[in-house]
């Protein structure tokens, strides 16, 4: 009796639930029947198809499929992309040590980077590396070149390069390598000094160690007499919203906005605010925007704009304002999901729409620059190094062999200096802070 009077409170209590919740049934079944195409479709290639295929790649490959009809920024990651990805925004991975590029279908090294494993192997750029474990890389996606490359640290790689000699028409001494991979920590954070009152400061992309080397960068040229900075964020893709915030939160006070986000689920509304005193808030702050200035370098912007903080002088910015969640999966793959977009203080979206040709952050002051001076600043802005004794550049004067190299060294700089090509953003940044100055001084006459 007592089972029966359970069955029939278990049977109503489902009658109930389906009465009650009809949409949750609904939305199951719905679900069930759109994922049995995909188990159809797996099925029929297993069986059927006229080669044997990994059934691991077709799920990968439907995952892929179904991530890509969302966004640009949404992507399905494979356990190797995934771990990778992971270094990269940690800012330090397992490596040789070198910069590399494609050129001519080869994999070509731009510069090898001091004290690594490519550095003490005495890689010098234009080096062609014309193969990994024995495969050879030409045509290789730059992507699955650096993937190889890559691995733990203490694990080897072996390499094949090719350097062409000084006389052009002999052929090319080709090396075959065994390099032990390092921990390699990508440089974020460039800084130095414009003249004895302003600094300038570069984050190349807002990755891991980020904020601690922008830190360490306002010290240091605070300790060299810095009234007034220069902050340079073109080219700067983005990276870690965290670390956009906590640089932002250097120069605002008073609980100010920085940014917030908004999203489908309520959980995804996030305020991000100032706390306190910024250590410093009162530092004349110009910063340098262009049209490949992204995501959280556009957070810093956007933040110092709107709060009157700081004069933004360039060009209008990207305009990437998704918030991407890293969600890790239960076979070591990962999907990064877009799951807010973030506004500015003054609650504007500054996400790209390419159909109204709007979006981005717009400079304060706009100053254009043609494609063929960006290349030229690109290049001259590149740091090459060729390995020394010393570990430094070997163009630097203490690589110099006597008196002679050093006074050859000084002409080489200085009419490289004299045909540098200008930078106009940067030139009008210093001259506004300047000008800021002069007219701080100006008191009326009595």
């Amino acid at each position: 009796m007592k089972n029966a009077r359970k069955l029939v409170f278990v049977t109503l209590s489902a009658l109930v639930i389906g009465a009650v919740f009809p949409y949750v049934n609904f939305a199951l079944d719905q679900t069930y029947s759109q994922l049995k195409v995909i188990v159809d479709v797996l099925e029929l290639i297993k069986e059927s198809y006229v080669e044997q295929i990994d059934p691991q790649k077709l799920v990968y490959g439907a995952a892929k499929g179904m991530v890509a009809e969302l966004d640009d920024y949404s992507q399905f990651m494979e356990p190797d992309v995934y771990d990778r990805v992971k270094s990269d925004t940690e800012g330090e991975f397992g490596g040789i040590g070198i910069r590399v590029d494609t050129r001519e279908g080869w994999l070509t090294v731009v510069t090898p980077l001091p004290n690594t494993p490519a550095w003490k192997a005495e890689m010098l750029p234009g080096d062609k590396i014309i193969k990994i474990e024995g495969e050879s890389t030409k045509d290789l996606i730059i992507d699955e070149a650096i993937k190889k490359l890559r691995g733990k640290p203490g694990t080897q790689v072996k390499i094949t390069t090719a350097r062409e000699p000084e006389d052009k028409t002999a052929e090319w001494i080709t090396k075959d390598l065994t390099l032990t991979r390092e921990l390699i920590k990508a440089e974020n954070v460039k800084w130095h000094m414009i003249d004895q009152k302003t600094g300038y400061i570069k984050i190349v992309e807002f990755t891991g160690h980020a904020v601690e080397n922008f830190d360490k960068a306002l010290a240091e040229l605070k300790g060299k007499g810095m009234e007034a900075l220069v902050l340079d964020l073109r080219y700067n893709p983005g990276g870690l919203l965290s670390a956009a915030v906590d640089i932002s939160k250097l120069f605002l006070n008073d609980n100010k906005m920085i940014v917030f986000t908004k999203g489908r689920k309520p959980e995804n509304y996030q305020e991000f605010k100032a706390n306190g005193s910024g250590a410093y808030e009162t530092l004349p702050l110009v910063i340098l925007v262009n049209r490949y200035s992204a995501s959280a370098s556009e957070i810093v912007a956007g933040a110092m704009q709107d709060n009157k903080r700081a004069v933004v002088i360039g060009e209008r910015s990207f305009g990437k304002a998704s918030v991407q969640s890293m969600i890790p999966l239960s076979d070591k793959s990962a999907l990064r999901l877009t799951i807010a977009k973030y506004y500015t203080p003054s609650g504007k979206s500054i996400q790209h729409d390419a159909k109204n040709e709007n979006g981005g952050i717009y400079p304060d002051i706009e100053v254009k620059v043609t494609v063929e001076a960006e290349k030229k600043l690109l290049q001259q802005g590149d740091e090459i190094y060729y390995p020394g004794k010393d570990g430094k550049d070997a163009r630097d004067a203490k690589g110099a062999k006597d008196v002679k190299d050093v006074k050859d060294l000084k002409d080489s700089k200085a009419e490289k200096k004299k045909d540098a090509p200008r930078d106009e953003v940067l030139e009008r940044a210093v001259e506004l802070l300047k000008a800021r100055e002069v007219l701080g001084n100006l008191k009326p006459a009595k």
